[in-house]
């Protein structure tokens, strides 16, 4: 289990600091099934999805605020205006990819952060087209860090093949290491171009700095796995599968000893919040940054984590 100094419980009161200039806190965050109950396509989602109630996009929304990220990585969001319900468009501005289907890769960045959007991984839909049904796209998006461009890979990848060998020809092995091979080159072009970039999201694989399929990767271009050499106490102890890796001159960003896991409150009922905690960790760019704006959090009672 990972000790108690390393984790960012959500059970504690929030503390309002004022703002560094320069570091940024990330985050990964899947939402598990995050969609509007009266969206156009929420009849064609699982029915045991969680069915959440205004009062639970209200917890997720104090969590939200809780984790106090400047840039944060989403999965499962059916749209960007589920998205605002726990990341307001006064605050933050979301990103998200183009893809038709009812799960999307998001990235929500506090205003006034600038970015752009590039182009959809779509290669990571390796599902032939005939398919009953395609994979998740990755969302690549650059953020504008003052004179250092920070480009960012939010994913979410097939499910499965938690730590089983490259060799395994079951369990979705075969298609993950497919999207591995297509992480290999994003990662080769941002060494070409000498980008800091980041890869976070939900790799759906317990990844060590010895697991082979990280080691894939290692080989397109040195990596900070940020997770490495830590157990996370989501959901009463498991290992990682939500991965935050820096890569390029972003591994000199990394603030040591600032990994954290957001953990829910026993009285919140996980099961309508998500079966995934935020993960993050803090980055101290080089070159200056836009002052992220903050509104400071107060606890209060009810819904608030």
């Amino acid at each position: 289990m990972t000790p108690a100094s390393q984790l960012d419980y959500a059970t504690s009161p929030p503390t309002a600091a004022p703002a560094p200039a320069h570091p940024l806190k990330l985050a990964t965050w899947n939402m598990e099934w995050l969609m509007a109950e009266d969206g156009p396509l929420t009849a064609t989602a699982p029915p045991d999805r969680p069915h959440r109630t205004a009062a639970d996009f209200e917890k997720l929304a104090a969590y939200a605020q809780h984790l106090d990220a400047d840039i944060i990585g989403l999965q499962e969001v059916d749209a960007a205006t589920t998205a605002e319900r726990l990341f307001p468009a006064s605050t933050y501005q979301i990103f998200m990819t183009d893809d038709a289907l009812l799960q999307h890769p998001a990235l929500a960045i506090r205003k006034p952060l600038r970015a752009h959007k590039n182009p959809d991984l779509v290669e990571l839909d390796v599902a032939p087209a005939t398919a009953a049904h395609q994979l998740r796209r990755g969302l690549d998006v650059t953020v504008e860090a003052g004179t250092t461009p920070l480009r960012m890979l939010v994913l979410h990848l097939k499910t499965g093949c938690w730590d089983n060998p490259v060799s395994d020809k079951q369990h979705n092995c075969p298609i993950l290491l497919q999207q591995f091979g297509v992480l290999q080159n994003w990662i080769s072009a941002r060494t070409a171009a000498h980008e800091a970039f980041v890869i976070m999201g939900d790799f759906n694989r317990r990844m060590t700095v010895y697991d082979p399929f990280f080691l894939l990767l290692n080989h397109a271009a040195p990596l900070s796995l940020t997770t490495a050499g830590w157990a996370s106490p989501c959901e009463n102890g498991s290992y990682f599968i939500d991965h935050i890796l820096l890569g390029g001159g972003a591994q000199s960003w990394l603030q040591p000893h600032s990994l954290r896991v957001m953990t829910y409150r026993p009285d919140s009922q996980p099961a309508t919040l998500s079966d995934h905690c935020a993960v993050s960790v803090r980055l101290s760019p080089q070159a200056p940054l836009p002052s992220a704006a903050r509104t400071p959090t107060t606890p209060t009672t009810g819904s608030q984590p």
